[in-house]
């Protein structure tokens, strides 16, 4: 006998077998077949629009599912922890493991491991970072797609479809390869077998219910999935319903300048009487929602406002109702995301404060009068290209539905300064982790130090931007992405998929961690030891080998030593030292791999508290295990000098060399209530001054202490983490610690 359990999983790898050798793009078609519906699961109580869903653990996705799976995966842990069920039959517990076996080299992050050469196999062997030490990590991932959401709502199903068949003709007459076409054709069909399911239920729901607005609700919801089979959408809620959808069959996350997309239809309903704005409040209202309880975490990036938008006035009508939906729907997702430029609708940044001073932090804040000129001179693109730039994720910029650049890799620089100062070993390990380089002792200058630690660096960095490549290389052989390569620039007209010559501009990031903490560790390096003598170089080692303990004095002596985030020039200067050597190290990369950019991001989410698991004691008087500073910010409380010192550091370094970086402040909600003109004064002049963006968690100055102490009385207190925002009460103890420890203005 034969158990339900793992019923999808097993169909999906039988049908990946039987298309084995068939072109890629037939073989992710006829998987997307078993794959959708299947995935999807009911419409609840209170939806207004249909599509909810729960993967299963063998499947296909762009993006990640686990920290070791994407593409073609197999959440093998996962399934294992299944197999304990006793009440699952002995014949599929056979089969079960078969699949395992199968998909132990035939997933695309096995076929990435097998595909690496010895180097990258001898210093990136880990297949999760989050649980191991090192000094640089791949992720398994192509994450932070954003697609042209226009042409899916301009043209609808079946003027893609349309579309489809008339380049496959032209491709078969050219004598070019016609099967993406066909494998487009047959994911578009999938897509409107969605919509059937999903009317089929909802009428079978309306049959069921009783209140008369519930049953008027599901209606419109079976009238609107069926109308999307057969026309381009017409209104807002039709338009929504598809781009839903789409997002979830193409694992899409990130959603890109939705006020342009969606403004002319807002207008055009308000405007004719379709809708009300209550009613269109009500509609983006269960959009969050749903948005929501897809539980990204990381993703759901909304881009309201900024230059280069076409019909602005109907933008900015969607803009202010989406502040609205974010003021009202009290949920971390979706990370709502305003850019705003001098001559913007200032009504949009009064909304956005008042919405920040209820504690929602959103919308983030993004300068356009900075970021603009980041992009062009970062990533190398004109003007009018520049003003695509979309944030995604946790902050990273690419070109909406023009240029894909995933961070696939990340790099610990403080744990690269631990191990060169120990002549490559990991004290955490004993293991040797990186270049053997010299013994702290052979260094006889500062420079000779910052030399070698810039070599470590610089050996790791080259090393994952050939990882970066590779992952390209092994995704684009093993699938096109159907979904995404409808909908991104230049991939339809080439007939190749996004990542097999069809994209318009590949690129890649790199994200970088304990950037502060590895500037105010060399900043103590080069006062107390090299300049004035007052630490031994083997006094220090001891002490951080031994986590301070017997060493007090030698910590206090590194704890006061200038650190970044107080508008001292001697700690903001290293800090700039390294955040440019890092970041132009890494910009040099893109030529030699053949990328169109790839750049640092300074985006630090949670992983900055996990990562500081792995790394030991350091010269800033970090304690070993303890978390590093979050993204572009001080290490927790040691900015002093108040808010303006603060806000003058972080300007410093330049956000014209990397592709992106989290900047997190907190502030009391006194300041957004009595001091309000003081804080927006304080914006302003930060922004004025070349700040690139803001990140705002406002809160009460013991309301943090009192959640931890009580959190089921303050499940409504959210914060910014690093790149994304939680409840607090739903944070492990010690990122709530170190988000505590962040000075509170």
């Amino acid at each position: 006998m034969k158990s339900e359990k793992f019923k999808t999983e097993l169909l999906f790898t039988e049908t990946y077998k039987k298309h084995l050798n068939d072109n890629p793009a037939i073989r992710e078609a006829m998987c997307l077949k078993v794959q959708y519906p299947a995935f999807f699961t009911p419409i609840q109580d209170t939806d207004l629009f249909a599509g909810r869903i729960k993967n299963t653990l063998v499947g296909i996705t762009p993006d990640e599912w686990g920290s070791t799976a994407f593409g073609y995966y197999c959440v093998k842990d996962k399934i294992l922890k299944e197999l304990d069920d006793p009440e699952i039959y002995d014949d599929t517990r056979s089969e079960v493991n078969e699949m395992l076996e199968f998909w132990s080299k035939e997933s695309t992050s096995a076929k990435l491991r097998a595909a690496y050469p010895d180097e990258i196999k001898k210093y990136l062997p880990s297949d999760n970072w989050m649980h191991e030490c090192g000094i640089a990590f791949p992720l398994y991932r192509l994450t932070g797609g954003n697609v042209d959401w226009e042409k899916l709502l301009k043209k609808g199903i079946p003027g893609l479809i349309k579309d489809a068949e008339e380049y496959k003709i032209k491709a078969r007459s050219e004598n070019k390869e016609p099967e993406l076409y066909e494998g487009i054709k047959i994911a578009l069909e999938v897509l409107k077998d969605v919509c059937h399911w999903y009317a089929d239920q909802a009428i079978g729901l309306k049959n069921q219910a009783s209140d008369e607005i519930r049953r008027a609700e599901l209606q419109r919801i079976a009238d609107t999935l069926e109308v999307l089979t057969v026309s381009a959408p017409k209104t807002l809620k039709e338009a929504i319903q598809l781009f839903w959808l789409y997002s979830y069959v193409g694992d899409i996350r990130n959603y890109g300048r939705m006020d342009v997309w969606l403004g002319d239809f807002l207008a055009r309903d308000l405007e004719s009487g379709v809708l009300t704005e209550d009613e269109a409040l009500k509609l983006l209202q269960s959009l969050w929602q749903l948005i929501a309880a897809r539980n990204t975490i990381v993703h759901s990036r909304i881009i309201i406002g900024g230059k280069g938008r076409r019909n602005e006035a109907n933008a900015d009508k969607f803009a202010l109702l989406a502040m609205e939906a974010s003021r009202t729907v009290h949920e971390i997702e979706p990370q709502l995301s305003l850019r705003f430029y001098d001559e913007m609708d200032p009504a949009l940044m009064e909304k956005a404060l008042q919405v920040i001073g209820e504690g929602r932090t959103f919308p983030i804040l993004y300068n356009d009068d900075v970021n603009l000129k980041a992009v062009q001179n970062a990533q190398g693109f004109d003007e009018l290209t520049a003003e695509q730039f979309v944030p995604y994720g946790c902050g990273e910029y690419i070109i909406n539905h023009q240029s894909f650049g995933t961070p696939s890799g990340v790099i610990n620089l403080l744990k690269a300064l631990e191990v060169t100062l120990r002549n490559g070993i990991d004290p955490m390990t004993g293991r040797i982790a990186g270049l053997q380089l010299g013994e702290f002792s052979d260094f006889e200058s500062f420079d000779d130090l910052w030399n070698a630690y810039k070599t470590q660096v610089e050996f790791f960095v080259r090393m994952m931007a050939d990882q970066e490549v590779l992952e390209y290389k092994i995704a684009g052989e093993h699938s096109p992405y159907l979904y995404m390569s409808l909908l991104y620039d230049n991939c339809f007209e080439r007939g190749k998929g996004m990542f097999s010559g069809g994209i318009k501009y590949l690129s890649g990031t790199l994200e970088t961690y304990g950037n502060t903490n590895t500037a105010d560790s060399l900043t103590a390096i080069k006062e107390l030891v090299y300049e004035k003598g007052l630490i031994s170089k083997d006094d220090l080692l001891k002490a951080l080998d031994n986590n301070f303990e017997g060493y007090e004095k030698i910590m206090q002596q590194l704890l006061k030593a200038p650190k970044y985030g107080n508008d001292y020039d001697q700690a903001d200067e290293m800090l700039v030292k390294v955040h440019e050597h890092v970041c132009n190290y890494v910009k040099e990369q893109s030529k030699r791999v053949n990328l169109q950019s790839y750049l640092v991001v300074v985006i630090n989410n949670s992983a900055n508290t996990l990562m500081g698991h792995q790394t030991s004691a350091s010269a800033d008087g970090r304690k070993s295990g303890e978390p590093m500073a979050n993204g572009n910010n001080p290490s927790g409380g040691s900015d002093v000098n108040g808010a303006t010192a603060f806000l003058n550091s972080l300007v410093k370094p330049s956000p014209y060399i990397h592709a992106g970086a989290v900047q997190n402040m907190k502030f009391s909600k006194e300041m957004f209530a009595a001091k309000k003109e003081i804080l927006k004064t304080l914006l302003e002049t930060f922004f004025e001054n070349g700040g690139q963006q803001a990140m705002i968690t406002v809160v009460d100055r013991n309301e943090l202490e009192r959640a931890i102490q009580e959190p089921e009385k303050y499940g409504h207190v959210f914060v910014r983490v690093g790149g994304f925002s939680a409840r607090f009460v739903e944070l492990s103890r010690d990122v709530q610690l170190e988000i505590l420890s962040r000075t509170l203005y």
